[in-house]
């Protein structure tokens, strides 16, 4: 049961330096494991940079996959966590022809009851934005393929756990 595969999110605090997102993502590569999705921005401490990086393993593999990690000397702390323990979204942006917009009454009754939102409307197109789990950005993207989708762009996962994490004071001893 020990080898059981589970979604993971890791969570990354590292220095902002040059070649560590290569290091990082080869330190996947090299084991042969699919990155489903990747953010990098800031982190609650100025200047620590935070990746979030979802991926599929094992528990055993993924405590492995945090040691190499560690083992950068720009990586602060890393951490995983399931999706149990986060509360975790993802953003998509649609572009759409806008005469669909004003032409198909079901276009807007989707909108409406996906809870997206309209961004911008010109005479060519009209922008959607959808913030939520993934399985509701690609219901909302069934739905609306239908119609025709001129563009589609969703983020990679951001997360934050539900428990408490001490790593502001590890940061805050780092940053000062």
């Amino acid at each position: 049961m020990k080898n059981t595969l589970k979604k993971y999110t890791i969570s990354i605090y590292t220095e902002n330096n040059i070649g560590l997102l290569n290091r990082i993502s080869a330190i996947f590569q090299r084991r042969h494991i699919n990155i489903e999705s990747m953010n990098i921005s800031e982190s609650e401490i100025e200047s620590v940079s935070r990746f979030t990086i979802v991926v599929e393993m094992s528990e055993e593999n993924v405590k492995k996959i945090i040691g190499q990690i560690e083992k950068q000397i720009e990586v602060i702390k890393a951490f995983y966590h399931t999706d149990e323990e986060t509360i975790h979204l993802e953003t998509c942006m649609f572009k759409i022809k806008s005469d669909l917009l004003f032409e198909e009454r079901q276009i807007q009754n989707i909108i409406k009851d996906s809870d997206a939102r309209i961004v911008t409307v010109n005479r060519e197109f009209f922008v959607l934005e959808k913030s939520g789990r993934r399985h509701e950005i690609e219901m909302l993207h069934r739905e609306l393929k239908v119609f025709g989708v001129m563009q589609f762009v969703r983020s990679g996962r951001i997360a934050v756990t539900k428990d408490e994490m001490k790593i502001s004071n590890i940061l805050n001893a780092f940053n000062a």
